[in-house]
C-alpha cells in the first residue's frame, strides 16, 4: 500500500505524477527508505521508472539531485503539418532479384494509435499485419511486465475483424488519425495506385498516453492540446516493442515521429541517452522526425564575452483576443558558464537579477499586471554538465518581453533559447532576433539515430518548415531528407495527404525496413543495427552538384534506397 492505495492506484490517481531516473546504489537506497516513492520497470537494465505524489517532489529533489530536472518528463508533440518514387523505394520493390518489401521486418510505431479495420493493415486472407497493440490510454490488465494499459494481440485483432461489433472485442481507435496515416506510409497494403514503403512488413502499435496534468501545466501546454505525449510513456512504449520484437525473434525499425524543444538539444536527455543504448542493438533501427521548426521564429542564440557582460532575449507575446494562456523559455549555456536573468513586462515592470542558485524556483506575481514570472535555475545537468535556465510566464501581459542573460563566470558565453514547438505554444509567440538555425528538435538530436528532414518531392525543394541543424554538439542533423509535402496515405476516414517531417520519418522507416530484411532476414548482414543502416542510406542519397554536404538543411541529400543498393554492388 503506498499512501493508503494500492499500486494500481496509486499509479492512477490524479495526483500521481511519473519519473524515469538511472539507476544506481544511493538512489536505490534512498527510495527503499522513502514509502512514498513506488519504482516499476527497469528498463534496458538502468532506467527505473518511477511514481510519486506530486505534493512529495521535494522529496525526489533530495534523493536525484542534481539529476531530478533530468528524470522529469519532457512532453512531447505530434510533428506534423495538416513519394516513393523519388526516394527509390518503389524501384526497390519492383527489383525481381532483391525481392524486397519488408517481410519478416516489424515496423513500431509509438503516436495516436491505428485504425485497425483500415484495408491496409488487413492482408487477403482477411487476417491483420498488426501483432500487438499496446494502449496506454485504457484501463485494464496491462502487458505482462507492465504497469499501466490494455494488449491487444494478433489472434484479439483478428477477432475483431471477423466481427459484426469490432470495436466490442478491440475497443482501441485512432480519434486524431495521425498514427494510422504514418503506419500506412510505412506499411500499407498496395490499394489502387497508393503502397507503403514496405507493405510486406508486420506492425506494433502504441497507443500512447496524454501526459499527466501536473506536467501540462508545468511546461504550459495548452488545454485544448490533446497530442501531449510524455517521455515516461515514450520510453515505455519503445521497451514495449523491443519485447514483443524479441519474442517474435524479429528485427524491428521504430519510428518516433514526436519531438520538443525542452532540452539541450545536443543529444544528452535522458530520452535521448536511452535511445542511443536502444539504437545499438542488433537488429534495431531507430528514424526521428526532425521537426517543422525553422520558420516558428522560436529559437535564438547569443554570445556573452566576459563575466557582468549582458545580452537581451526580446521576443513578442500576442494579443490572445481575451482568452489567458501561458508560455515558458527554456534558456541553456555551457558547462564552463553561469548565468543569471532578469525580466521586463511590456509595460515596464522589472524582476530584478535573480541568483544563479541550483535548484533555485522563484514565482515573481507582477504588482501592475495579471501575469506572473517563475525562474528556475538547474545546474550542472546530468551527462553534459551545463546549465538549464527556465523562465515560466502565466497569463502574460501582450506585447514585447525581454530577458537579460547576465554573466556570472563567462569561459564560452554563448547561451541558446527555445520556445515550445509549434502546437504547443500560442500562434504568434516568437523572438525579434530570431535564427532557424539549431532547430532540429528532441529526440532527433539524439546520437546514433536517423534524423530525417523532409523536402518536396515534386519541386525537389527544401519543405519550408522541415528543421535545420546543427545540434548544440555540434553534430550534423537531420541525417537526410525524404518526400514530406502532401504525401498519401490513409486515415481513419479513407485517403488523404500530409506534410511535415513525421510523413518523411515515416517513409524512411520503411526504407530501413526493407534493409533490414536484406540484412536480417535475408542473412546478408546479420547484425545490422541503425548504425549501419543509416551509413547505407547517406552514401546512397541523392545530392546536388550546386551544394556542398553534409549541410544543416538537406544532411547528407535526398533518400534513394535504390541508389543505396546500386552502390552496395559495386563494393
Amino acid at each position: 500500500m503506498i499512501n493508503g492505495m494500492t499500486e494500481q492506484e496509486f499509479i492512477l490517481d490524479p495526483d500521481t505524477i511519473d519519473f524515469v531516473a538511472v539507476k544506481n546504489i544511493f538512489f536505490e537506497a534512498f527510495v527503499n527508505s522513502h514509502p512514498q516513492i513506488l519504482m516499476t520497470n527497469l528498463m534496458q537494465g538502468q532506467y527505473w521508472l518511477g511514481y510519486i505524489n506530486q505534493n512529495d517532489l521535494p522529496l525526489l529533489m533530495e534523493g536525484l539531485g542534481n539529476s531530478f530536472i533530468s528524470s522529469i518528463p519532457r512532453i512531447m508533440g505530434l510533428l506534423d503539418r495538416p513519394a516513393l518514387e523519388a526516394s527509390g523505394i518503389v524501384q526497390v520493390q519492383g527489383q525481381p532479384y532483391l525481392n524486397l518489401l519488408g517481410n519478416g521486418v516489424l515496423i513500431g510505431f509509438l503516436d495516436t494509435g491505428i485504425d485497425y479495420t483500415q484495408d491496409s493493415f488487413i492482408w487477403e486472407d482477411g487476417t491483420s499485419k498488426i501483432q500487438f497493440i499496446y494502449d496506454q490510454t485504457t484501463v485494464g490488465p496491462p502487458p505482462d511486465g507492465f504497469v499501466l494499459g490494455v494488449e491487444y494481440t494478433n489472434d484479439q485483432i483478428n477477432q475483431a475483424l471477423h466481427s459484426d461489433s469490432p470495436y466490442s472485442i478491440v475497443p482501441q481507435k485512432d480519434t486524431d488519425g495521425h498514427g494510422t496515416f504514418l503506419a500506412s506510409v510505412a506499411a500499407g497494403r498496395k490499394s489502387g495506385d497508393f503502397i507503403g514503403a514496405a507493405p510486406e512488413s508486420e506492425l506494433i502499435v502504441v497507443k500512447l498516453r496524454k501526459a499527466r496534468q501536473f506536467y501540462l501545466e508545468k511546461q504550459t501546454i495548452p488545454p485544448d492540446q490533446e497530442n501531449a505525449f510524455s517521455s515516461s510513456s515514450v520510453i515505455v512504449g519503445i521497451e514495449y516493442i523491443l519485447q514483443k520484437a524479441s519474442q517474435l525473434n524479429r528485427p524491428v525499425v521504430i519510428c518516433i515521429s514526436l519531438g520538443t524543444d525542452l532540452g539541450s538539444h545536443n543529444g544528452a536527455s535522458l530520452l535521448e541517452e536511452y535511445l542511443r543504448g536502444v539504437a545499438i542493438l542488433r537488429g534495431v533501427c531507430i528514424c526521428t522526425a526532425a521537426g517543422n521548426e525553422c520558420q516558428t521564429w522560436r529559437h535564438m542564440q547569443n554570445q556573452l564575452t566576459k563575466a557582468e557582460d549582458w545580452q537581451n532575449i526580446d521576443f513578442k507575446i500576442p494579443d490572445p483576443g481575451g482568452v489567458g494562456f501561458n508560455t515558458y523559455i527554456n534558456i541553456w549555456n555551457t558547462a564552463s558558464d553561469r548565468f543569471s536573468v532578469s525580466i521586463r513586462s511590456p509595460t515596464g515592470e522589472v524582476v530584478t537579477r535573480v541568483p544563479a542558485k541550483s535548484g533555485t524556483q522563484k514565482s515573481f506575481p507582477l504588482l501592475l499586471e495579471n501575469s506572473r514570472v517563475e525562474v528556475e535555475y538547474f545546474f550542472p545537468i546530468t551527462v553534459g554538465g551545463e546549465q538549464m535556465t527556465i523562465v515560466r510566464f502565466i497569463k502574460p501581459t501582450p506585447g514585447l518581453w525581454t530577458i537579460t542573460v547576465y554573466g556570472d563566470i563567462v569561459l564560452d558565453g554563448t547561451f541558446h533559447a527555445w520556445l515550445p514547438i509549434n502546437g504547443f505554444a500560442a500562434p504568434g509567440i516568437e523572438f525579434l532576433s530570431a535564427t532557424p538555425y539549431c532547430t532540429v528538435t528532441i529526440p532527433s538530436t539524439m546520437l546514433g539515430g536517423i534524423s530525417c528532414g523532409a523536402y518536396d518531392s515534386q519541386k525537389n525543394i527544401l519543405y519550408s518548415n522541415s528543421s535545420w541543424g546543427p545540434t548544440r554538439t555540434p553534430i550534423t542533423a537531420p541525417d537526410l531528407t525524404a518526400p514530406g509535402v502532401n504525401v498519401g496515405g490513409f486515415y481513419p476516414h479513407g485517403y488523404g495527404t500530409m506534410s511535415g517531417t513525421s510523413v518523411s520519418a515515416a517513409i524512411t522507416a520503411g526504407a530501413a525496413a526493407l534493409l533490414m530484411q536484406w540484412g536480417v532476414v535475408n542473412k546478408n548482414e546479420p547484425a545490422m543495427s541503425t548504425s549501419q543502416i543509416r551509413a547505407y542510406l547517406l552514401r546512397g542519397c541523392d545530392r546536388s552538384d550546386s551544394m556542398s554536404y553534409p549541410n544543416v538543411k538537406w544532411g547528407y541529400g535526398s533518400l534513394n534506397l535504390m541508389q543505396t543498393f546500386n552502390l552496395m554492388r559495386e563494393q
